[in-house]
């Protein structure tokens, strides 16, 4: 599973993750600065084959207006620590490898 963590999380998370997640980067190592545009960052998870991790709703609604792929899980938990966000990553590691194959769902919430 390819996943790409946006702008608006800390490229830290990365780092801690990179154990349980086979694949994961943030849009910083990928060449993006923190004020990408969503539309860029979308544009580049698609053409990659990247699932985008965000807490940014602006991606909920990209995906309501174009669809998907890049599929996008949504952390709807507010502003939290980067090992708090790590733990409920890793916590949901089954649920979002579940979530990737499925042709017909393009958003995961996680609360």
């Amino acid at each position: 599973m390819k996943l790409l963590l946006d702008a608006n999380l800390s490229w830290r998370l990365a780092r801690l993750l990179k154990s349980e997640f086979e694949e994961i980067t943030h849009t910083v190592d990928c060449g993006f600065k923190e004020d990408a545009p969503d539309i860029d960052i979308w544009n580049y998870a698609r053409k990659n084959g990247f699932t985008i991790i965000t807490n940014d709703e602006d991606f909920y609604r990209l995906a309501l207006s174009m669809g998907f792929p890049p599929k996008i899980v949504l952390l709807r938990m507010g502003n939290q620590s980067t090992k708090y966000l790590a733990q409920i990553l890793t916590g949901h590691k089954i649920e979002i490898a579940e979530f990737l194959p499925h042709e017909e769902y393009g958003v995961l919430d996680i609360f």
